[in-house]
């Protein structure tokens, strides 16, 4: 039986935290309607079609790669890694597999990368859903924990908001000390605080 899995990780141009891959593989017995890139769909429709994901596929499973991963490997291999856990974890497992983009991680079933898949191949937009509701309800658990950069608003996206908050408050440790820009406020950190001034 051909079991296709879609692929695809939220998190790779933030700031801050995990990246998160998820694989999917759809069950042909119970469409989803609506399956489209997660970036095309209102917070409100992702939330919504992610809990029909998860009820009616075959098998999905969602991973990460940790900040201290990011660090090590790059960005780039890092997703590559949440994207092969992702695909470890399906059970039943795929017989092949899809993923956004234009280049596939090292799997132990046939591979294709599909370039604006997630708004092409069913299994990929509903992969991409997944792992962008799950990357989201972690920048908003990150939120309540270091409510001082404001991730709810940007979800760790490198907006002016937040590399002003960056600048003020300092790299704690969900930053990804190999990014540039949190790199240049660790090298650059004020040496006395507001309240010395104050």
């Amino acid at each position: 039986m051909d079991r296709l899995c879609g692929v695809d990780e939220a998190g790779r141009g933030p700031l801050c935290g995990p990246v998160v891959a998820a694989a999917v593989i759809l069950d042909p017995a119970r469409p989803i309607v609506g399956l489209a890139d997660s970036k095309k769909l209102s917070e409100k429709r992702r939330i919504a079609l992610a809990a029909e994901i998860r009820e009616k596929a075959l098998a999905w499973c969602v991973a990460e790669a940790s900040v201290e991963e990011i660090d090590r490997l790059n960005i780039l291999h890092a997703s590559m890694l949440a994207m092969q856990r992702a695909v470890a974890g399906l059970k039943p497992a795929p017989t092949r597999a899809q993923v956004d983009g234009n280049r596939c991680p090292q799997l132990a079933v046939p591979c294709e990368a599909i370039v604006k898949g997630d708004a092409l191949v069913p299994e990929i937009s509903a992969a991409s859903i997944l792992a962008k509701t799950a990357r989201d309800a972690q920048l908003l658990e990150l939120d309540r924990l270091y409510p001082q950069y404001g991730l709810a608003g940007h979800k760790g996206y490198p907006t002016p908001a937040h590399l002003a908050a960056l600048r003020a408050h300092g790299a704690c440790e969900i930053y990804r000390k190999s990014f540039g820009p949190v790199r240049d406020v660790i090298a650059n950190s004020p040496l006395w605080t507001d309240e010395d001034c104050a």
